[in-house]
């Protein structure tokens, strides 16, 4: 049902939605992460997999879950509950792999990730007046790695910035802090 959801999204490209008054929607992949729901907008997410084979890296940190062959190419793949300081995503029956197009610095191009996620619920449409500022406390997700609320059935979703949180030198320097912690010393 999702993956027919996101056909009109193909790599990246939307369809423009509007509501009656013609103001525009924006659209929004809803899943968990452990019993967190959270948004992200769906024109960064390319598709949606299940889970299938990941080949682990050695001295990774836990949110580097490892890589995968998507057709032909080497794709990291990060624990996105993890990454966020929530509890690792232990792989189920629903357990899916969003695979998304983050923006390189300085416009130098995208980076491909897969991004595992507890459970890939819905895509909503949502209007400009549905998103409200990220409050300065009562998230459990850091607000830094935060866009936006969306307000959708009375709920407030929060809506991922995934640009911070899979920031490519963000990544790199994670890493690299986590190897120096984990080889032992000469």
């Amino acid at each position: 049902m999702i993956a027919s959801s996101l056909a009109s999204t193909s790599r990246g490209h939307s369809q423009l939605v509007r509501e009656d008054d013609g103001s525009p929607l924006h659209q929004f992949l809803c899943f968990a992460l452990g019993l967190e729901p959270c948004a992200v907008r769906i024109d960064l997410v390319r598709e949606i997999l299940e889970v299938g084979h990941m080949t682990p890296l050695p001295l990774m940190p836990a949110f580097v879950r490892g890589v995968m062959n998507l057709r032909g190419v080497v794709v990291p793949v990060i624990d996105l509950g993890a990454r966020l300081g929530l509890p690792a995503t232990v792989i189920g029956r629903r357990t899916c792999i969003v695979i998304v197009d983050v923006c390189l610095p300085d416009d130098s191009g995208t980076q491909t990730l897969g991004v595992l996620v507890d459970a890939v619920q819905e895509v909503i449409n949502i209007a400009e007046s549905d998103l409200e500022p990220v409050p300065r406390l009562g998230t459990r997700i850091d607000a830094a790695h935060l866009r936006s609320m969306v307000r959708h059935r009375q709920k407030a979703t929060p809506e991922l910035d995934l640009a911070a949180i899979l920031d490519p030198q963000r990544l790199v320097g994670l890493i690299g802090e986590h190897r120096q912690h984990a080889q032992p010393p000469h």
